[in-house]
């Protein structure tokens, strides 16, 4: 075998050296395809010898904890790429014999032999060889034309084609099978980083998953022509979006005899010249313009601080725009009131004019509802917000967009 390897290597070195810009356009994808092809033989002798070696224990008879740890020092390669060809040599190893000689004959690729392997093994007790065999062949003819991830659904109604008498029951019992696991490994985790930033990660049931997505996707939609957040940051403000929603609905449990609120930690100076971060209940801290965006309408319970900052009084949950107030403003305004907005009015936040801590009046001549992310770019103070004479909200663009700065009005919910 090593002296076969040594002549494909002189044979590899002879291809390396050739002149390229000798060859036509057909040559040149003819010689790629082949090459293509002898790669994926040549990695199917490779997962053999591994599937051998790990069959024979030499990687721990050398001192290794097992051969994914041999084979990443020997070859140099990363911890997953070495469990990555154990599993797949052992996958190979267990398929059907078409399934490697299909991979020696260059008639489908490792990756397609993967899932060929893996479609097959899955398949029920009940089916039998000879089904096994059908699908086999099946899955093979469909690799000529369908990539891994294309074959890899096709696989998953194999049965359809083969033994349509399993097929429902077989799908319900994967279908099944496939919900328990996502329940039991269901988790969420929430992780604080060093950047200012908190790490969201975890898995969710197809069920949990799909309420989140109806829950999100009405809002992930670019916010008018000036939004150009990615999709990425259009789904983490959606779910902020939610989430305000949910808090200002009152409806969540207790939590030791208090409705769920915000608590800013921040002395009163601070907060009004917005100089200092806020302190939330769990360390965390927030930008002075963070915090003054929260006090324009969340449930708020500010805690005053002496200078050396002990705490004098913690006042009493304050929500800013309720009652018949939230009304008029959401019978004047009827949504976001940024132009070209869409937001309607259940995920909007009253916005003061004139900030609050600035002495700004929460009345409905110094309001204006704002989605939140059209909250968070009036707060950083390009676009300026104003009660035009009518009683209507004004936005004036930054000059860089209009050098005249002519104000501008939604005109999505009212036709004015």
């Amino acid at each position: 075998m090593l002296r076969a390897l040594a002549q494909a290597g002189g044979a590899v070195g002879d291809c390396a050296d050739a002149a390229l810009w000798g060859l036509s356009d057909d040559e040149l994808q003819a010689s790629l395809d082949a090459t293509h092809v002898l790669a994926q033989r040549l990695a199917t002798v490779q997962l053999g010898l591994v599937r051998e070696l790990d069959a024979r224990g030499v990687a721990v008879a050398q001192g290794a904890s097992s051969t994914a740890v041999w084979l990443r020092e020997r070859l140099r390669i990363t911890g997953r790429s070495a469990r990555q060809l154990v599993h797949l040599a052992a996958s190979v190893d267990a398929a059907p014999p078409a399934v490697r000689e299909a991979l020696l004959g260059g008639a489908i690729t490792v990756e397609q032999g993967r899932v060929v392997a893996e479609t097959i093994a899955a398949l029920p007790v009940e089916a039998g060889p000879e089904v096994a065999d059908k699908a086999t062949e099946l899955l093979i003819a469909w690799a000529d034309r369908f990539d891994p991830t294309i074959l890899s659904r096709l696989g998953e109604r194999v049965l359809t084609h083969v033994a349509p008498d399993l097929a429902d029951q077989a799908e319900l019992a994967a279908l099944e099978r496939a919900t328990e696991r996502a329940e039991a490994r269901r988790h969420v985790t929430l992780s604080e980083q060093q950047n200012g930033q908190v790490r969201l990660s975890g898995n969710l049931d197809t069920e949990t998953a799909s309420l989140l997505r109806e829950a999100i996707d009405p809002l992930c939609a670019p916010a008018g022509e000036h939004d150009d957040r990615s999709p990425g940051q259009r789904r983490a403000d959606a779910l902020g979006e939610v989430c305000r929603l949910v808090l200002r609905t009152g409806q969540l449990p207790d939590n030791g005899g208090d409705r769920p609120q915000l608590v800013v930690t921040v002395s009163l100076d601070e907060l009004v010249n917005g100089v200092r971060a806020g302190t939330l209940e769990t360390g965390a801290r927030l930008t002075p313009g963070a915090v003054r965006r929260l006090a324009c309408d969340a449930a708020v319970l500010p805690a005053v601080l002496s200078g050396d900052s002990q705490v004098l009084d913690v006042g009493r949950q304050r929500r800013l725009f309720t009652g018949p107030l939230r009304r008029a403003l959401v019978l004047r305004d009827g949504g976001c009131a940024f132009p070209g907005c869409d937001r309607p009015s259940r995920w909007c936040d009253g916005h003061h004019v004139q900030h609050w801590a600035d002495g700004g009046a929460t009345a409905l001549g110094n309001a204006v509802l704002l989605c939140g992310y059209h909250h968070r770019l009036v707060h950083r103070g390009d676009w300026t917000v104003r009660i035009a004479p009518d009683g209507r909200p004004d936005f004036l663009p930054p000059s860089w967009l209009d050098a005249q700065r002519t104000p501008r009005r939604n005109l999505y919910h009212r036709r004015c």
